[in-house]
């Protein structure tokens, strides 16, 4: 991913007995014109600062009192992110005759005077913290750090967390670290951060900070080679422990049958991307991701409006905060393709340009990226992509050797499942068994295979964990978005207009509650519409309820029957009743 801020640390980072480096502020200014943004994140008071460091304007924003001011250095603005330290602990310490350095919300002292900090802070019963930084110790209120402060700055900037880097090297600096996409700590700096830190600089001194900036700074991504803390739960191995994913940059490969649940799956990741900060483009070509609009910062675009133009679509994601969910489900299919073909090479454009969004998921993706035209329609270079499919043989072979996480539904098509181990290696052991554990996985259950680095080189079974949105298969798909004419359910009667095909569940629904009981009477003793249910929908648990209302109907014919299944429809989809009675 692009690296838009960089984050760092002031003392033992990149200064040296309150000095800074010429050679980093020669870095940080190369950064500066290469477009990267530059926030000095310190414990020091500001007028301290400014005292050490002289003019500020070699940054773009100082996060001050670790965490609790924020000042701009071109526009000479500062912002106080928390309350005024209390007027009567300066007046204790004071008293005491310690020696300390008030701040608007911090007190600096020496951090042998923590003991007699803490006792006067009981005393007073006021709401602050210790914070120590090596040989000194800060008081502060509760609540703010310097990754509190990061984020402030990063909101008001409008940047991500997500495309940022920081740099520190003392206790204070574990959550400017952790907000951090990348946290680097210095190989001279405190071990605990050191082992915290996704990358532990080499080298020796400042001098090494500098070199790293620079490098970096021309390299404009974040390292691949950093370890990735922020992890996506995936559901419970067969030994119950949880399975989980990284979450940032690979690409992702969801394959299985038809109905297999690949978009349960896929909007389980997408939803915890989300909510990790991440920016999120979904091309939804069924409306199966419809209930993720609910998350902070999601809209949702189509559907029963025509799709976005590019312009409109760079409008939608131009902050790190929004994600998109483009619904296609309303358009005809060679309007669905003609119009991915346009809107994925405007992705990328603005994925290079703006570095968002951070993940572009595709569904049904072997309608849309099959050869010869899927692999120009991909940035290899960028990656961050998400495909799911029932036909993984269709998809670019640079895709399927770019894609390091495979996850599996239930995959009973041998020529499918030949395609994928032809790619990504046959696992070890009995290579006819695992077929046949791919071929019998149940709802709810999905595979990851040995490619997936978390699998540990094996085929990794596990239950698929439960969603925080509800999927939208189940909610709103084909409620007014009709099934083909196949596959419509035909009543039976015996007056001419009495027989009609309903394609839609609200048609369904609608002649179920307008039409004699007794004329409903054999598609109810056939099991007529839990089979309907099940086999055009796919949904197993509807069918279910539906099954039991018809085996209670043939014990005790009669129009309750009618109405339960007409509820349970009701209550397993959008169905309003204003909606339903206009339209029956």
């Amino acid at each position: 991913m692009k690296l838009f801020a960089l984050a760092l640390d002031y003392d033992g980072t990149i200064a040296v007995d309150d000095a800074l480096d010429p050679e980093v502020r020669g870095a940080i200014a190369a950064a500066r014109t290469s477009g990267i943004v530059v926030l000095l994140v310190t414990g020091r008071i500001l007028d301290e600062l400014r005292r050490v460091a002289g003019d500020l304007h070699f940054v773009d924003a100082v996060i001050a009192e670790n965490g609790a001011v924020l000042h701009f250095p071109e526009s000479n603005h500062t912002t106080h992110l928390a309350p005024e330290i209390p007027a009567a602990i300066v007046a204790a310490l004071q008293q005491q005759g310690m020696a300390f350095r008030p701040g608007h919300s911090l007190i600096d002292a020496d951090a042998a005077a923590a003991p007699e900090l803490l006792r006067i802070i009981r005393e007073l019963e006021l709401p602050l913290v210790l914070v120590f930084n090596k040989g000194r110790v800060m008081v502060t209120v509760q609540g703010v750090s310097k990754g509190t402060g990061l984020r402030a700055a990063l909101d008001t900037l409008r940047l991500s967390a997500r495309n940022t880097l920081a740099i520190g090297d003392a206790e204070n600096d574990h959550e400017l670290l952790r907000v951090a996409e990348v946290g680097v700590a210095v190989p001279w700096g405190s071990a605990s951060l050191r082992a915290a830190a996704d990358v532990v600089l080499t080298g020796d001194g400042t001098a090494a900070v500098a070199a790293y900036l620079r490098a970096i700074t021309k390299r404009g991504s974040l390292p691949d080679d950093a370890r990735r803390r922020r992890r996506l739960l995936l559901g419970y191995g067969e030994d119950g422990r949880e399975f989980w994913l990284t979450a940032r940059g690979r690409n992702v490969l969801i394959a299985g049958d038809t109905k297999s649940g690949k978009s349960w799956v896929a909007g389980l990741l997408i939803e915890q991307l989300i909510l990790h900060g991440y920016s999120v483009c979904v091309i939804d070509p069924e409306g199966d991701y419809r209930s993720l609009e609910a998350l902070p910062g999601v809209t949702l675009l189509g559907g029963d409006d025509p799709p976005p133009a590019p312009q409109q679509l760079e409008r939608a994601l131009r902050y790190p905060d929004r994600s998109a969910i483009i619904d296609l489900s309303r358009l005809p299919q060679d309007d669905k393709v003609s119009y991915i073909r346009t809107a994925l090479p405007a992705l990328n454009a603005m994925r290079r340009h703006l570095g968002l969004p951070h993940r572009i998921v595709v569904d049904e993706a072997h309608y849309f990226l099959h050869e010869p035209h899927g692999t120009p329609l991909l940035d290899f270079e960028l990656n961050g992509y998400t495909v799911i499919t029932y036909c993984a043989s269709r998809l670019p072979r640079q895709l399927l050797d770019a894609t390091e996480v495979i996850i599996v539904t239930c995959e009973s098509n041998p020529a499918e499942l030949d395609a994928l181990f032809e790619v990504y290696g046959r696992p070890g052991g009995n290579v006819r068994a695992h077929y046949e554990r791919l071929r019998q996985l149940r709802p709810g259950q999905a595979a990851a295979l040995p490619r997936t680095e978390e699998s540990g080189g094996q085929v990794r079974l596990f239950t698929v964990a439960r969603r925080l949105t509800p999927h939208v298969r189940h909610r709103q798909k084909y409620v007014d978005v009709p099934v083909s004419e196949k596959r419509a359910f035909v009543f039976e009667g015996t007056a001419p207009d009495a027989s009609r095909r309903a394609r839609t569940l609200r048609e369904f629904v609608a002649h179920i509650e307008r039409a004699p009981w007794r004329q409903l009477d054999g598609h109810v003793q056939r099991g007529d519409f839990s089979r309907w249910i099940k086999d055009v929908f796919g949904d197993h648990v509807l069918a279910a309820d539906l099954r039991f209302a018809e085996a209670r109907h043939r014990g005790t014919p009669g129009p309750e029957t009618m109405a339960n299944i007409a509820d349970a429809v009701r209550g397993r989809y959008d169905l309003r009743e204003d909606s339903l009675s206009a339209a029956s």
